[in-house]
C-alpha cells in the first residue's frame, strides 16, 4: 500500500505544472493498450503455500505450477496467503493456516483450481 507521505508526494508530482507539461510531451510517444489475462493463469495475484508430502507432486513441481498459473509460492503462512495445499505430515504450516482461517486444500483440489 501507499501511506500518506508517499501519497502526498505522488499527488504533488502530478499537480506540478512542469510535470504536467512533461507528461503531455511524453504522451505523444506512448500508446496504452488493454491486456487480457491469459487463459490458464488461475492464480494471478494469489499467494499459495505448499506443505507436507503431496501424493503425486514434488514440492518443487507444485511451486512451479503455482508460478506458471500467475501465483506466488510462499514458504510460510500469513494473512496474505490465499490457500494452503497440504499433504501428509503438514505440521506447523497447517496449524498456522487453521489458526488464521486460511483455506486448506488437498492436491486434487489444487489441480482442479489450476485447470479452471
Amino acid at each position: 500500500g501507499i501511506g500518506p507521505v508517499i501519497g502526498k508526494c505522488v499527488y504533488n508530482w502530478f499537480a506540478s505544472e512542469e510535470n504536467k507539461l512533461l507528461l503531455a510531451r511524453l504522451e505523444k510517444h506512448i500508446s496504452i493498450q488493454k491486456t487480457l489475462v491469459p487463459e490458464g493463469r488461475a492464480l494471478i495475484g494469489k499467494t499459495v503455500v505448499i506443505t507436507g508430502v503431496l501424493p503425486t507432486l514434488s514440492r518443487e513441481d507444485a511451486e512451479t505450477m503455482v508460478r506458471e498459473a500467475g501465483g506466488k509460492s510462499a514458504s510460510s503462512v500469513s494473512s496474505k496467503t490465499a490457500f494452503v495445499v497440504a499433504g501428509e505430515n503438514s505440521g506447523s504450516k497447517l496449524s498456522k493456516a487453521e489458526e488464521l482461517g486460511i483455506s486448506v486444500i488437498d492436491e486434487a483440489t489444487f489441480l482442479k483450481k489450476l485447470a479452471s
